[in-house]
């Protein structure tokens, strides 16, 4: 498939032959499942608990990075309790998280055009795998990278060791995520970036980080990318 399209008089259209999508917020509607178990462990824990738009902030970054901004309070001693409710508060939720409408079928039409798909996550590797395994849609996904078996958000390891694994060229990449950690992270790596309005970051702080380009809904995504894969 050519790289660009060109009509007479009309600007190319950049081709992608890989998308990388971010979990939380972008493929599944956890969002609120997140904010609820980070606010549900610092009470539990007898923390202040932050304000939702402060939890979802931290949507996306390793566990490290996401504590250290959103519970900066917690000592050495309280982090394995803090650890455990989290895990409580989140996997009581787990059984009822489902992807956000539209997400499977356009999997299945970028599958179908033969576009290489991958995953760049926060999530823990286990955590991302029960999701996989939960939904079979493991054989939707070339390669996945998580933030515990790389570098946290909006370093650019994850987008980097996946490139290098499916052999990809930058231009040819297109990163999606719902936070400024993603599009930050695919600045850094050199890849255009998709920011969607839906997940966890407002659209006023997706701004700033300025992506390639910003779209409301997974119908808008997927005609989007359609046109360029």
């Amino acid at each position: 498939m050519p790289e660009n399209t060109r009509l007479p008089g009309a600007t190319p259209v950049k081709r992608y032959k890989a998308v990388i999508f971010d979990w939380d917020g972008t493929v599944m509607d956890s969002t609120h499942s997140i904010v609820e178990a980070i606010q549900g462990a610092c009470a539990d824990v007898g923390l202040p608990v932050p304000p939702a738009d402060e939890a979802s902030w931290v949507i996306g970054l390793s566990l490290e990075s996401a504590l250290y901004r959103c519970v900066p309070t917690l000592t050495a001693e309280q982090l394995p309790l803090f650890l455990e409710r989290y895990r409580f508060h989140f996997l009581r939720r787990d059984p009822h998280l489902k992807l956000f409408d539209g997400i499977l079928d356009l999997l299945g039409a970028l599958q179908a055009r033969d576009v290489t798909l991958g995953v760049a996550t926060g999530k823990s590797r286990v955590g991302l795998d029960r999701a996989l395994g939960n939904l079979q849609l493991g054989g939707y996904f070339h390669a996945t990278r998580c933030a515990d078996e790389s570098f946290s958000k909006p370093h650019p390891g994850m987008l980097l060791e996946l490139m290098d694994e499916l052999d990809l060229e930058p231009h040819r990449v297109l990163m999606v995520g719902d936070t400024s950690h993603d599009v930050q992270m695919a600045a850094a790596a050199g890849v255009d970036s998709m920011a969607v309005t839906y997940g966890a970051h407002q659209k006023s702080i997706l701004l700033k980080a300025e992506p390639t380009v910003m779209v409301s809904s997974v119908r808008e995504m997927q005609s989007w990318l359609l046109e360029r894969v």
